[in-house]
């Protein structure tokens, strides 16, 4: 008996592996979307925590342009307008219900434990103890696996050092003495909610001054918005080139990608979260990491700019430091996948359909931000890359059906326009 071969898993089931299965679904193809909608927003973001991204830059792309936060929005009596804040919580649910709209019965919400390559076919390896065999597989892995947390750090049990991606319910820290490591949103934002849940947080951090976001101009006027036009990554014609034309960004030499997605939109907290934190969360700036030791509680050592080293005492120590791309870290190939996947830095090289160079396996989201810029790191980037990659999948389906010899099932009705 012949094992039936789907065209397209996607793997992973968050804002780039939805958007990508909205688009695959409409275009035809046997899709597979594997893991839980929006786990890691739902399990790994703060309850309380507000999105630093405006609302109209935090729409789930569908071809069609239907199911956008506004459409889940307006008939909840729920504001979704430029310059408030969105709760993650309804994120979630919005996400939840673009699923329930697009994507349907081709979520599965298990796990992927291991793709491989058998033939020119690709075997997916689930936590229910099934394989399935697929044409493609779309990497839509999100930002877990590439969570970074300092090398001085890593001598510290796991129980007295995290990252900020793995709190949800942060009133366990209550009462305890907290020390978050960072500048950016989520370190001020993560300190702030550690205060509002009757912990002692402060926040260290290597810049002499925390930079805060502006407030948005919500009547700006024709001249305004012409001199410095708003997109998804903020206001200017450089921010409206990195978020509207992600496609230019790939064809900038390699160093120059590096430096717009190490620079653009860096370390800064939220206008709407600067009164809540301002003279409530003490902060150690202009200090570098040294050293860290564990004993009855956690000794820090700090190190200015100028060779002075001080020493912080905590109960623990939440390292919000960002995440870091890169394919050795994406355990769920095996190990021949990840050794023959091209790199640009430590991130995977793609193709202009976000291919990499193994043949029919792609990658998108935060793992695409070094190929397509800074957008990828962020909701805004799934109209862009779910339209692309689904494009290079009907290529793709088409090519390799016709070279295993296993034929594709039949499309249904086109209704994606790529």
């Amino acid at each position: 008996m012949r094992t039936p071969v789907i065209d397209v898993a996607v793997v992973g089931a968050g804002p780039y592996g939805l958007s990508v299965g909205a688009h695959a679904v409409a275009a035809g193809l046997d899709v597979r979307v594997y893991g839980r909608p929006m786990e890691s927003w739902e399990r790994h973001m703060p309850r309380g925590m507000l999105l630093k991204s405006e609302p109209a830059a935090s729409n789930l792309a569908d071809p069609h342009r239907s199911y956008g936060l506004d459409a889940y929005c307006r008939p909840r009596g729920l504001s979704c307008a430029y310059g408030e804040p969105v709760p993650v919580e309804t994120f979630v649910d919005y996400g939840k219900w673009f699923r329930a709209r697009t994507v349907g019965e081709a979520l599965d919400p298990s796990s992927v434990t291991e793709i491989r390559p058998q033939g020119r076919l690709f075997a997916v390896e689930l936590s229910t103890g099934e394989t399935v065999m697929t044409r493609t597989v779309v990497l839509a892995l999100g930002f877990l696996p590439f969570a970074h947390r300092p090398a001085v750090l890593s001598g510290l049990p796991s129980e007295i050092c995290t990252h900020s991606s793995e709190h949800h319910d942060l009133s366990a820290f209550a009462g305890r003495d907290v020390t978050v490591v960072g500048a950016g949103q989520s370190a001020l934002e993560t300190a702030t909610l550690l205060l509002e849940a009757g912990a002692r947080p402060r926040v260290v951090a290597r810049v002499n001054t925390l930079l805060w976001n502006n407030v948005p101009e919500t009547r700006a006027s024709a001249l305004r918005r012409l001199l410095s036009p708003v997109s998804g990554l903020g206001t200017g014609w450089r921010s409206w080139i990195w978020s509207e034309l992600p496609g230019s960004v790939r064809q900038l030499p390699v160093a120059t990608r590096h430096r717009i997605v190490r620079t653009t939109l860096g370390p800064a907290g939220a206008w709407w979260l600067r009164k809540r934190f301002d003279g409530h969360v003490p902060v150690v700036l202009g200090q570098t990491l040294a050293g860290a030791v564990h004993g009855d509680d956690v000794s820090l050592t700090l190190r200015d700019e100028n060779g002075s080293i001080r020493t912080v005492r905590t109960e623990h120590v939440i390292a919000a430091t960002g995440y870091l791309v890169d394919v050795e870290r994406m355990d769920v190939l095996d190990g021949n996948l990840r050794y023959a996947i091209r790199r640009t830095g430590t991130s995977p090289l793609l193709t202009r359909d976000f291919e990499t160079s193994v043949s029919g396996l792609f990658a998108v989201g935060l793992a695409a931000a070094g190929t397509f810029g800074p957008v990828m790191r962020f909701v805004h980037g799934t109209h862009f890359a779910a339209r692309r990659v689904t494009r290079g999948l009907v290529a793709a389906v088409r090519a390799r059906s016709m070279l295993s010899g296993v034929s594709a099932r039949p499309a249904r009705p086109r209704e994606y326009i790529g």
